[in-house]
């Protein structure tokens, strides 16, 4: 339920989190960020939007002062740039990422394979 948009809960849920939230509001507030960040990728905005609204995401979300968030922040500090360029297309990189998943699993099953040329070949005509 925690890991959904509020929007997508059942009402069975909904009155679960109310319960939940009233008995641990930082809990609450946790998980607001957590969906506030999801919003800012979800809702389509500039480069220079989004850098905004996550600075503000930044600032609640050191003003909480949960630890786990930290280990976000610092994702984002160090790949802030990269992580803003998918707002100026909307691109990600996970055609590459399936691309190498295939070359590794194909590599694992080819272990020892002593004729490079070849298994290149194959791999290309597997995955071109």
């Amino acid at each position: 339920m925690l890991t959904k948009h509020k929007t997508k809960w059942t009402e069975t849920q909904k009155d679960r989190a109310q319960i939940i939230f009233e008995h641990y509001p930082t809990l609450k507030k946790a998980y607001d960020l957590a969906m506030k960040l999801t919003d800012i990728y979800n809702i389509k905005s500039i480069k220079d939007a989004a850098r905004l609204k996550l600075a503000k995401w930044f600032n609640e979300v050191e003003e909480l002062g949960v630890d786990n968030f930290y280990t976000v922040i610092d994702t984002f500090e160090n790949h802030y740039q990269t992580i803003l360029n998918f707002f100026v297309n909307r691109a990600t990189n996970a055609n590459a990422e399936s691309f190498n998943a295939k070359v590794k699993a194909f590599r694992a099953q080819f272990r020892g394979v002593t004729d490079i040329p070849f298994f290149l070949y194959r791999l290309m005509k597997l995955c071109a």
